[in-house]
């Protein structure tokens, strides 16, 4: 998959890596290095990255925003359900 092609798929739809990785038939690791090297180039561009991190639905912890693949469980309560963090790309 070429790294230009996450910013149309991205464009205005928040997804998962999980997701993208369904979509284009790639590995989630591979998917999420990707979309790290693709949030760097983006500060070049009339483009951002926005990420809405992952977040468990027991606590509501919020995990750092550079965190793209879903953690195992919550830090604060050891809970393990958690919403996975989204990423959406977005005009500046």
């Amino acid at each position: 998959m070429f790294r230009k092609d996450l910013v149309a798929l991205l464009m205005g739809h928040p997804m998962s890596v999980d997701q993208i990785a369904r979509l284009v038939d790639e590995p989630p690791a591979a998917v999420a290095e990707d979309l790290r090297h693709l949030v760097r180039s983006l500060k070049r561009t009339p483009y951002r990255a926005a990420v809405l991190p992952a977040r468990c639905r027991h606590c509501g912890f919020a995990f750092r925003r550079d965190k793209l693949l879903k953690p195992g469980k919550c830090p604060a309560c050891h809970g393990s359900w958690i919403d996975e963090p989204r990423v959406c790309i977005e005009r500046r």
